[in-house]
């Protein structure tokens, strides 16, 4: 058998989900998409290490200081990339800026990987001090100086940890809004379809209710509900079902539309007549007929649950100090102020946009491979 008529044959004899494959593995987009949130669920998953600080560590002297700056020269001699101190001085000429700081060019600290640091938890498991990258001591030993590649936020924490950090939160919750309300969906969406009448119509109803209330008043009656004090696991906890009960709507429309146009196709009569039951026909018979669909339905709802999560976090509705998330970050750049003084506090946005895009590009991927007419 020849090679050309050999792959011929493994194409007609392809999976649905192989030809998927086949097809998303030349989506270029896609592809790149796919390795972008790869890098940053796997900086999430090991955060603390990644992190060159925890978000408990502060100093008052990097407090709202610019991204510090790299160096690779010091008094004219290479000694490869390092970072200077920061001194704080008093200006009793300039009342408007009393306070000065400056570099202290009289030591250097070189930039290492795999240094020791602030002690953390991998996964849960045993404790360990070493992070990814840091400051090693300083050319006269001691090690006063810090990297803070993004610059420091008003309390004097690494905005580069804070956002790393934050990942974690930020990227989670979205993923499990979308699959809790994937399943919402598909569930009450099919049950609607498959037996329609006042059942069908109650639930259409309960949908357009919830889908005529704009979104932020409907975040900030939900988020009243959850009382004040409670731990950051409970407030993880109440923000991912809130997003989940608005989000479901959309999918359970989806699903209902396609099984009134199925349910009476003659493979569904015939199960019938022999005698299967209901349940065994909407999970084996109706929704694998479009779960590529739906695969991707979810993977496009995914931008829409980070956008929902940062937003409430943003507006005081969501994740609190001393917790943070990337909405937590931007918070403080709410104000025009300190937008104008202090630029790179935007810079969480850009994570945020990045995420979005990548989700959105993985799912023009993935929608452009179920289709069976590309």
């Amino acid at each position: 058998m020849s090679k050309k008529k050999k792959t011929k044959e493994d194409y007609y004899l392809a999976s649905q989900w192989t030809l998927m494959a086949r097809k998303l593995k030349k989506h270029k987009l896609a592809k790149v998409s796919l390795i972008i949130l790869a890098i940053l669920y796997f900086g999430a998953l090991f955060a603390d290490f990644f992190a060159p600080y925890s978000i408990s560590n502060t100093s008052s002297l990097y407090k709202d200081t610019f991204p510090s700056k790299i160096h690779v020269m010091h008094d004219g001699e290479f000694v490869g990339p390092f970072v200077y101190g920061l001194t704080k001085t008093i200006n009793k000429k300039d009342l408007k800026a009393p306070i000065v700081i400056e570099e202290d060019t009289s030591q250097y600290y070189k930039i290492g990987l795999f240094v020791h640091g602030d002690e953390y938890k991998v996964l849960g498991l045993f404790t360990s001090d070493i992070h990814f990258f840091g400051l090693k001591e300083g050319s006269n030993g001691g090690t006063s100086a810090r990297i803070y590649l993004f610059g420091g936020d008003v309390l004097g924490h690494d905005i580069l940890s804070r956002i790393i950090v934050g990942g974690r939160i930020s990227l989670t919750i979205p993923f499990a809004s979308a699959f809790i309300s994937f399943f919402l969906g598909i569930t009450i969406g099919s049950l609607s379809g498959y037996f329609g009448g006042v059942f069908d119509m109650i639930v259409q109803r309960i949908i357009e209710v919830i889908g005529a209330i704009p979104q932020i008043p409907l975040w900030m009656a939900l988020s009243a509900a959850i009382p004040d004090g409670i731990s950051t696991v409970k407030i993880y906890l109440y923000i991912t079902i809130i997003l989940s009960f608005i989000n479901w709507t959309g999918m359970a429309r989806i699903v209902r539309g396609k099984f009134l146009s199925l349910k009476n196709e003659d493979y569904v009569m015939a199960a019938r007549l022999a005698g299967v039951s209901t349940w065994k026909i909407i999970w084996k018979h109706l929704v694998p007929g479009f779960l590529s669909y739906l695969i991707v339905a979810l993977t496009l709802g995914i931008p829409g649950s980070i956008v929902g999560e940062t937003s409430m976090s943003y507006l005081g509705l969501g994740i609190k100090d001393p917790a943070t998330s990337w909405g937590v970050l931007l918070q403080e750049a709410s104000d025009v102020k300190v937008v104008a003084a202090y630029p790179f506090k935007l810079i969480p946005i850009i994570f945020v946009a990045i995420t979005v895009l990548a989700y959105n590009f993985l799912g023009d991927g993935l929608r452009d491979a179920a289709d069976p007419y590309k």
